[in-house]
C-alpha cells in the first residue's frame, strides 16, 4: 500500500524540463525544523490511489512526468509498485528523497524504476544531526546515498534549502568538499509557509545566496541558485 498525503496534477517546478505532476506520500524520519510538509507526517487523510493512478492514465500523452516526493518516499513499501504502475503509463519518475535509506533507493535505480533523483543535503556533516531534527543520525546512510549518486548511474541533482539561521561559511566549505565533483547542486532560498515545523528561520538575501554560491564554486562547479 502507498500511502498518497497529497496531489499536484500540473507543475512547472518539480522535475526540472518536464511538465509534471506531484505526488505527495506521507511519513518521514526527519524532523528538520525548517520543514515545508510537516502536514505530511501525520497526515489526518489520505487520497486514494486509484483515483490518482486514474487521473494520471487520463493525463498520459499531456504530461511528461511525474515527481514523488515527501515525507519521504522510499519509507513507503508499495513505492516500487507505484513507480512501475507509472512508468507503464509512459511517465518519466523524478524521486525526491532525504537518502536516508540507500539500499532503497539503490533498488529503486537499478530496477529502472528511477529516472531523475533529488537528494537533500540537510547541512554539513558535523551540523547534519540538528538540520534534520534527528541528533542520533546515522550520517554514513546519507553519505552511502550522496556516494552513490556520485556515481552518475542515474541522472540526479543535490540541493540544499538555505536559511541564515542554520547555515554559515563553513558548513557550505565542508559540503563542497563533500560533494566534490560534476553533480548539479542546487541552493534553496528558505522561503516562510503556514506548514513550517518550526517558525524561526528567515528567508536569505540574494547577496547572501550569490557569496554561497561562489564558496561552493571551486568545489562544485555546477552549483545554482534556485527560488529566488
Amino acid at each position: 500500500m502507498t500511502k498518497i498525503a497529497g496531489f499536484q496534477k500540473l507543475t512547472l517546478l518539480d522535475y526540472p524540463g518536464h511538465l509534471a505532476a506531484t505526488i505527495f506520500l506521507s511519513g518521514c524520519n526527519f524532523r528538520c525544523p525548517f520543514c515545508h510538509n510537516s502536514d505530511l507526517f501525520e497526515p489526518e487523510s489520505l487520497l486514494s490511489t486509484e483515483e490518482v493512478i486514474g487521473t494520471l492514465r487520463k493525463r498520459a500523452g499531456v504530461l511528461e512526468g511525474v515527481c514523488i516526493t515527501g515525507g519521504e518516499p522510499t519509507l513507503q513499501a508499495g513505492l516500487p509498485d507505484l513507480m512501475h504502475t507509472l512508468k507503464e503509463l509512459g511517465y518519466a519518475v523524478k524521486l525526491d528523497t532525504n537518502g536516508y535509506r540507500p539500499a532503497v533507493l539503490k533498488e529503486l535505480c537499478s530496477s529502472g524504476l528511477v529516472d531523475y533523483v533529488a537528494m537533500d543535503i540537510k547541512s554539513a556533516p558535523q551540523k547534519y544531526g540538528e538540520a534534520a531534527g534527528l541528533p542520533a543520525i546515522r550520517l554514513p546512510l546519507i553519505e552511502e546515498s550522496a556516494a552513490f549518486l556520485k556515481t552518475g548511474s542515474v541522472p540526479h541533482e543535490f540541493r540544499t534549502t538555505v536559511m541564515p539561521e542554520l547555515h554559515k561559511e563553513q558548513d557550505f566549505l565542508a559540503i563542497g568538499k563533500w560533494l566534490e565533483g560534476p553533480s548539479p547542486y542546487y541552493l534553496q532560498a528558505y522561503q516562510e509557509s503556514d506548514q513550517v515545523y518550526e517558525k524561526r528561520f528567515t528567508a536569505p538575501s540574494p547577496e547572501w545566496m550569490a557569496h554561497m554560491r561562489d564558496i561552493l564554486l571551486p568545489w562544485l562547479p555546477r552549483v545554482q541558485i534556485r527560488g529566488l
